[in-house]
This record gives structure tokens, C-alpha cells and sequence, in this order.
């Protein structure tokens, strides 16, 4: 245990026209202090998570969390991106700076405008995501590549249409009690699973039920090291951390294993001291319901080409074996790419505080995060626990 999490603050993800990036920064950060109990002058180093790849006009953004406070004036901060995994990029390198003692006190912000982006170029900058040279011209951009997965997953293990469904209805159904998501309605089983002029197809067997959605938002912690966390009004302490990197060309991998998933649990369990059956529940990277599904799998819920069966026999409902995605995850909540890190983080301690309102989890005491950035390239875990 190396950092803890004291303070956290989250706006509601959708179409936030009346935002800017620099307002979002502001807000959370100014939030996220707030809740911490903690000044600006306490603050000794910022981490900016921001993918941004075309969204935004105003790039070389981490300086905007001092527009926040006066008293931030000439502190570190430094802009990380790691694709979809950008949040979490950021939440690990605060960790990594209080491990150093470099920082006692950091503030982590996560922050994306995609909706003023029109539809085709949306596309076209989440594509810098995918490994050009190779998968630049997938029909379907960033969506196309999780088709492509989706095909290959059928052929090898079977038509998976009934349980991609489940998963979304699943996670719609979780998201109406989570204040933050951007689609809080109950779509049920039946409207996800029907092709219809409301739901389409959109790339390979993957639906418009099946796709993650595009979002602006924010969310922000205070993380500091575990001595100072116990003196504060709350501590959530990352019992583990790990990140592995896998190779970008997709034909450098066997894609339906998400190796690079199964290696960051196995390190994070293994450090933590524990198996997958200890956590009280799981926040992972639903950017597509055939990436939960590919997930479980990778994460050690079921046996290769078996992931049909946690969603079909309930494991991963919200009062299953395994909740995964109480918060309703990235298909109901949506995904503000450098946000959505810093947003898993701050909903699981919230969940490990008791303070989830509609989405808690019962007895929740240890909480597991998976987030990635482009086909499992990117994959961070933490696992988190309350020690105050």
C-alpha cells in the first residue's frame, strides 16, 4: 500500500454543451479539493489525464487545472494519455509519485469533450487509438475493430448474440440508479437483442445496444500517501496496482485472449494476496459488450470461450457472484475517453465508502478496476480497499 484515495468528484457524463474542457478541469478539481478536506496550497503535484487526438482546439491542457486556485501556481503538472486507458494512465502516475516521495499530496483529472466533434471525425480520431499502418481502413472506425473482434469470436466459439445482449441490458439496467450516466434507462434484454431501425447494426454483429457512447465529462481524486490518508476523514488505499503494455498490431496477438487483461489481474492478485473471488465487485472497460464479455475470460471468471455463462447465470448481475459494472460501466455511463479512468476509480471508492446512493453493492469491501486503452493494449489494474 503505497497511496490512497481521500477525495474524489464527478460530473455527469453526456452532451455537456454549456462546458469547455478548462471548465471541466475547474470544476472537478475544484470539487475534488473540497471533498478532500485539503487546500490548494496542499496540493504538491497534478497528473491530467486527456486523450484529446482532435477534440479539442486547445491542447497542452495540464496546465489549465491551475486556472482552479492561485495557489497552484508554479506546482508540477504534466498531461498523460494512454489511449481509453488515459484516466488511469493519470491515476497511476500520481501513485508512482508518491511511491518516490517526489509528492505527499497529488490531484488526478480526467477530462474529455468529445460531443462538439462532428459524427465522421469522431471516427477518424479514435482510429489514432487503433495501430494505423494495419487498421486504418476497417470499415466502421473504432467500432469496425470490435466487429472484427466480435466475427472472429462467433466463428471460434459460437454465435455469442443472446449474452452480448444480456451484458448491455445489464449494464443499462445499473446505469438508472447511477446519477453520473448519460443514459439512464432500462432497456431491457429484448430491445438489445433486436435488429431494429432504433438499434442497427453497426459493425459486424455488434449493435448500436453493443457500443459505448460518446461523451463529454470529468472526474478528479486527491491522492496522497497512506500516513497523511489516515489522518484525513477518509481513506480508500490501492491494496494493488498493475499496468502492462501489449503489442498495438492487432495481428501481433491472438485478439480474442486480451492477454495483456490476463496478465494485469494476474500481477494485481498476486501482489494483492488475493483471487478473483475475494473482490466485492468489478468496474472494467465495457467500450464494447464483446470487450466484458472477452473479460471475463481474461480476468479468470471462466474458462476461455465460456464468458456466455457469468452473464447467462447471473454472476456479474449487481446482486450476483461478481457484480461487474454496478455504475452501468462505460455503455450506459458513457466514455469521455480521458475521463473514464479517473471515473471508475472515483465510483469504486465511493462503493468502498458506502456512499454509491441507487448502485451500491451490499457489504462492499474490496473493489477490482480493469480499464484499457485501444484493443487491450493498454491495461491497468488497481485494487482498492477502504482503511478508513
Amino acid at each position: 500500500m503505497t497511496a490512497c484515495i481521500v477525495g474524489w468528484a464527478h460530473t455527469p457524463f453526456g452532451k455537456l454543451e454549456a462546458e469547455s474542457v478548462e471548465s471541466l478541469i475547474v470544476r472537478v478539481a475544484t470539487e475534488a479539493m473540497a471533498d478532500a478536506g485539503i487546500e490548494a496550497k496542499d496540493v504538491d503535484e497534478m497528473v491530467l489525464g486527456h486523450f484529446n487526438a482532435g477534440f479539442s482546439s486547445q491542447d497542452f491542457t495540464a496546465a489549465l487545472i491551475l486556472q482552479a486556485s492561485p495557489d497552484l501556481r508554479f506546482k508540477r503538472a504534466t498531461r498523460v494519455e494512454n489511449a481509453c486507458a488515459t484516466g488511469s494512465a493519470a491515476v497511476h502516475q500520481a501513485m508512482t509519485a508518491i511511491e518516490a516521495k517526489r509528492a505527499r499530496v497529488v490531484l488526478v483529472v480526467g477530462v474529455e469533450q468529445m460531443t462538439t466533434t462532428p459524427g465522421p471525425e469522431i471516427g477518424r480520431n479514435l482510429l489514432k487509438a487503433s495501430y494505423v499502418r494495419e487498421e486504418a481502413e476497417i470499415d466502421g472506425g473504432f467500432a469496425g475493430i470490435f466487429g472484427k473482434i466480435a466475427s472472429l469470436y462467433f466463428q471460434k466459439h459460437g454465435d455469442q448474440s443472446d449474452a452480448l445482449a444480456m451484458i448491455a441490458a445489464k449494464n443499462h439496467h445499473n446505469g438508472v440508479g447511477n446519477p453520473f450516466a448519460q443514459m439512464r434507462k432500462d432497456l431491457g434484454y429484448e430491445f438489445c437483442r433486436t435488429v431494429s431501425e432504433r438499434n442497427p447494426y453497426v459493425a459486424g454483429p455488434l449493435k448500436r445496444t453493443d457500443c459505448s457512447l460518446v461523451s463529454d465529462g470529468a472526474a478528479a481524486l486527491v491522492l496522497t500517501d497512506v500516513t497523511t490518508a489516515l489522518a484525513m476523514n477518509k481513506a480508500v488505499a490501492f491494496r494493488a496496482a498493475a499496468h502492462v503494455q501489449d503489442f498495438l498490431p492487432m495481428s501481433r496477438r491472438d485478439i480474442l485472449k486480451f492477454e495483456g487483461c490476463a496478465t494485469a489481474w494476474g500481477r494485481a492478485l498476486d501482489d494483492a494476496g488475493l483471487a478473483l473471488d475475494d473482490l466485492s465487485f468489478i468496474e472494467t472497460h465495457d467500450c464494447f459488450t464483446i470487450a466484458e464479455l472477452i473479460e471475463y475470460e481474461a480476468m479468470g471468471l471462466t474458462p476461455e470461450g465460456q464468458g456466455a455463462r457469468a452473464i447467462a447465470e447471473g454472476w456479474t448481475r449487481r446482486d450476483g457472484r461478481l457484480p461487474v459494472n454496478p455504475s452501468g460501466g462505460l455503455k450506459s455511463k458513457g466514455h469521455p475517453i480521458g475521463a473514464t479512468g479517473v471515473s471508475m476509480h472515483a465510483l469504486s471508492a465511493m462503493q468502498l465508502t458506502g456512499t454509491a446512493g441507487a448502485i451500491q453493492v451490499k457489504d462492499a469491501e474490496i473493489g477490482g478496476i480493469f480499464n484499457m486503452g485501444g484493443a487491450a493494449v493498454a491495461n491497468y489494474v488497481s485494487i482498492l480497499e477502504r482503511i478508513k
